[in-house]
C-alpha cells in the first residue's frame, strides 16, 4: 500500500510542470470567462454587479402572494346522512393529499360460535378480489396513484383507509366501496390468508403483552367482549368463504356504515360518494351484544424464562361515559411506564410514576406499564409487568400497591396531575397531525356519539380533571372484581384469591 502511494506521487512530481501550466491555464480560463460573464463571477465572489438585482428589493414583474394569517382557523367535520342511513363525513385540509376512511359498526362482538374469528379473517382479506377487480388488478390501481392501503379490525368496529394524493379522490372512493361491499371471498385467497393466521397464531408467544391482553377479556368478561379478538385455533379449519359472505351481509349494512374523509371538500367527497353508497341495504341497526364484566384467572405455561403477568380492573361506563374515560386516558398517562431500558432516551416517559417509583428501584424487573382498553359502554384498565420467576410475587405486591396508592387520597401532587394532563393534550394533538388519524378519528367518533366532537371540547375535559377525579375513578376501578393473566413461568405466580384479597380486605 506504501509502495503504490509513493509510486502515484513520484508520477505527479514528474508531470508537475505541465500540472502546474495546467492549473494557470485554467485560472486564465475563469478569469476570462468572468470577464464575459461578469453576473456568475460577481455571485460567486460577492462582488456587486450590474446584472442582478438586490435580493432586498421586490423582483420586476412579480407578484407575491399575501401572507398566511397569524391565526388560521381549523377545518369542521360536515356529516350528511343518506336515505339509507350511510353517513359521509369530512374535513378539509391545506395538505395535497387525503386521506379516505370506511368504518363499520362490526367487530368481534358481533362473532357466533360459528363465525368466531370471522373479523381477524375480513382484516387479512380485505382488498383482494372483488366481483369487479382482481387482486392484481387492485394492488396495480394503488401502486398506479402511489397509494397506501391498510384495513384494521377492533373487537367493535373495523377499518379501512386508503391514503393518496388528493386528486385521485374519486378513484380512490370507488376502489375504497367496491372492496368493503363486493369482495367475492375465493376460496383459494381465503385458504392462502387461513395459513398465514394459522402462523400468526403459532408466533403469538413472541408477544406476550398481545396474549395477556386477549387473555384478560376471555377471563374478565361473559358475553360479546370475551369472544377472541384473533381466531382461535379450532376455528382455522371451520371458517371459509361462506360464513365470510353470512357475516358481511348481515353486518355490513347502510346504518352502520360511515365515509369519513380527511383533506377533501365536503360537496365533492359527497358527489363522488354518494352515488357509490347509496345503493347499499338500509337494515335496521342491531342492538349490540351484552357483555358483563365477571373478573378471572387465566395461567399458560411455558419455557419461556420469563414470567408475563397483568392484573386488571373493569371501567363502567366506556366511552359513553366521557368524563371517566378521559379521566382513565389521563391517569394511564400519569402512571406511564414502559421497559426497564427507553430507546428514546431520558425524558421518554421517564417522569411517569411507575418509572420513577418502580423501574427505577427495582432492576429485576424488565418492564412495568400501566394500560387500558376502552369500549363504548365498559373498559379495562391495569398494570402489566415482566420479570424472572424468583421476583414474580414480590412483582404482584408492587402492582397491587401502586393501583391501592393511586386511590388513596394525597398520594398524587398537582405537579404530577399537570404533567400527565399536559402531555395527554400534546399526544392527542400530535396524532391529529396524521391524516389517516384524522379520518379515523371522524369515523369512530360518529359511530360511537352520532357525530364528532370538537377538539377544543376533549382538551377542555381534560384540563378539567382535578386530583379528585384521579382518585374516585382508582377507588370505582379497584372496587370491581380483580383479573388476573399470567404467561410463562407461572408456578411462582401468587394464587389469584390472595391477589383479589389485597383488593377487597374487609
Amino acid at each position: 500500500m506504501y509502495r503504490t502511494a509513493a509510486s502515484r506521487l513520484r508520477a505527479l512530481k514528474g508531470r508537475g510542470g505541465n500540472w502546474r501550466a495546467a492549473r494557470f491555464a485554467s485560472s486564465s480560463a475563469v478569469t476570462v470567462r468572468s470577464s464575459s460573464s461578469p453576473s456568475l463571477f460577481s455571485w460567486l465572489t460577492g462582488e456587486k454587479s450590474s446584472s442582478l438585482s438586490p435580493l432586498n428589493l421586490p423582483l420586476a414583474g412579480v407578484s407575491l402572494p399575501p401572507p398566511l394569517p397569524d391565526y388560521v382557523e381549523p377545518s369542521k367535520t360536515k356529516i350528511t346522512t343518506l336515505s339509507n342511513g350511510v353517513k359521509i363525513a369530512s374535513e378539509t385540509s391545506p395538505n395535497p393529499a387525503a386521506s379516505i376512511g370506511f368504518y363499520v359498526d362490526c367487530g368481534s362482538i358481533y362473532e357466533t360460535p360459528l363465525s368466531f374469528g370471522a373479523t381477524h379473517l375480513l382484516e387479512r382479506m380485505a382488498f383482494k378480489s372483488t366481483t369487479n377487480r382482481s387482486h392484481l388488478r387492485v394492488v396495480r390501481e394503488v401502486e398506479a396513484i402511489g397509494g397506501n392501503v391498510t384495513a384494521s379490525a377492533s373487537r367493535e368496529q373495523m377499518g379501512y383507509t386508503f391514503d393518496a394524493l388528493k386528486t385521485y379522490v374519486p378513484e380512490m372512493v370507488e376502489l375504497l366501496v367496491d372492496c368493503v361491499r363486493n369482495p367475492v371471498f375465493l376460496d383459494w385467497e381465503v385458504n392462502e390468508q387461513l395459513q398465514k393466521v394459522k402462523a400468526e397464531l403459532g408466533e403469538l408467544s413472541n408477544n406476550p403483552q398481545g396474549l395477556l391482553l386477549e387473555a384478560i377479556h376471555s377471563a374478565g368478561y361473559s358475553g360479546a367482549l370475551a369472544n377472541p379478538l384473533l381466531a382461535p385455533e379450532s376455528a382455522i379449519n371451520r371458517l371459509n368463504s361462506t360464513i365470510l359472505e353470512e357475516f358481511v351481509a348481515e353486518n355490513y349494512t347502510a346504518p352502520r356504515m360511515v365515509l369519513a374523509a380527511s383533506g377533501v371538500e365536503h360537496e365533492e367527497f359527497l358527489s363522488i360518494a354518494e352515488p357509490l353508497v347509496s345503493y347499499l341495504p338500509s337494515v335496521p341497526r342491531p342492538e349490540e351484544p351484552k357483555s358483563v364484566y365477571v373478573g378471572g384467572d387465566y395461567r399458560c405455561q411455558a419455557d419461556s424464562g420469563i414470567t408475563h403477568l397483568a392484573l386488571a380492573f373493569e371501567v363502567p361506563g366506556g366511552w359513553h361515559n366521557e368524563k371517566e374515560a378521559i379521566t382513565l386516558t389521563v391517569l394511564q398517562m400519569l402512571m406511564g411506564g414502559g421497559g426497564s431500558f427507553s430507546a428514546g432516551g431520558p425524558g421518554k416517559g421517564m417522569h411517569s410514576r411507575l418509572y420513577l417509583r418502580v423501574l427505577n428501584e427495582y432492576q429485576q424487573l424488565q418492564s412495568f406499564s400501566a394500560f387500558n382498553n376502552i369500549f363504548n359502554n365498559t373498559g379495562i384498565f391495569g398494570i402489566y409487568a415482566s420479570t424472572g420467576s424468583d421476583f414474580v410475587a414480590k412483582a404482584v405486591d408492587i402492582a397491587a400497591g401502586e393501583l391501592l396508592s393511586i386511590a388513596s387520597p394525597g398520594q398524587v401532587d398537582q405537579v404530577q396531575l399537570t404533567r400527565a394532563k399536559e402531555a395527554t393534550k400534546s399526544a392527542v394533538l400530535m396524532n391529529l397531525e396524521s391524516r389517516m388519524i384524522a379520518s379515523e378519528d371522524i369515523g369512530r367518533q360518529i359511530l360511537t356519539y352520532g357525530e364528532r366532537k370538537p377538539l377544543e371540547h376533549f382538551l377542555k375535559a381534560v384540563d378539567e380533571i382535578t386530583l379528585k377525579d384521579i382518585t374516585t375513578i382508582a377507588q370505582r376501578i379497584i372496587s370491581s372484581p380483580l383479573t388476573m393473566a399470567s404467561y410463562g413461568d407461572v408456578i411462582h405466580v401468587p394464587s389469584y384469591e390472595s391477589v383479589n384479597r389485597k383488593f377487597h380486605a374487609k
